[in-house]
C-alpha cells in the first residue's frame, strides 16, 4: 500500500457541555481519513453537542456532527473530491457522485443546517460557504463567532498556527 502524503491543515473537535465551550484539537489523521475523524468525535461522549471542524489544505472544509444512527456531514467544496480523498468520502457517504473534471463551478454537499440549532441557520452557512475569496479557517471562524465559540476556537487555532 503506497504512503499518504500528510495533508495540510488542521481538524478541532467543539464540545458544548453545561453552558460552555471547549474546542481541543483531533489527531492528524482526522484530516486524511474520514472514518477516524468520526470515531474521534464519537469517542467524545458528550450529554451536549458535539462535532468537528476541518480545514484542508487551504481549499475547502468539512463539518461532521455524530448523529444518532449515523453523521451529519458538510463539505464546503464538492469539487474537492476531485483532489482529496476525504472529499471524496463525504460525497461517497452522502451517497453523492463526485462533479466532473471540467466543472468550474464551487457547490456545498451535504446538511447546510449541521448547526442550524446552535445558532447557525442554513441561509447563513450558504452565505459562509459562498465567500470563496476566505480561507477555510476564515470561514471557520465566521461559523465559530455566529454560534459563540469564537474565543475557544481563535485560542485553539493561535495555539496550532505557532
Amino acid at each position: 500500500m503506497a504512503e499518504q502524503e500528510p495533508v495540510n491543515g488542521f481538524a478541532v473537535a467543539v464540545v458544548r457541555e453545561d453552558g460552555r465551550w471547549r474546542c481541543s484539537t483531533m489527531d492528524s489523521s482526522a484530516l486524511s481519513e474520514l472514518d477516524a475523524a468520526i470515531t474521534e468525535l464519537r469517542q467524545l461522549r458528550s450529554t451536549g453537542a458535539a462535532f468537528g471542524l476541518l480545514a484542508v489544505d487551504d481549499e475547502f472544509f468539512i463539518i461532521l456532527r455524530p448523529v444518532p444512527g449515523g453523521v451529519s456531514l458538510l463539505l464546503s467544496d464538492a469539487a474537492a473530491a476531485l483532489d482529496y480523498d476525504i472529499a471524496a468520502d463525504v460525497l461517497d457517504l452522502l451517497r453523492v457522485d463526485p462533479p466532473d473534471e471540467e466543472d468550474e463551478e464551487l457547490w456545498p454537499e451535504g446538511d447546510l443546517g449541521v448547526l442550524s440549532d446552535l445558532g447557525m441557520p442554513k441561509h447563513e452557512m450558504q452565505i459562509v460557504v459562498d465567500e470563496v475569496d476566505l480561507y477555510p479557517d476564515e470561514q471557520l471562524q465566521m461559523i465559530a463567532q455566529r454560534c459563540g465559540f469564537d474565543q475557544e476556537f481563535t485560542k485553539l487555532l493561535d495555539k496550532i498556527q505557532a
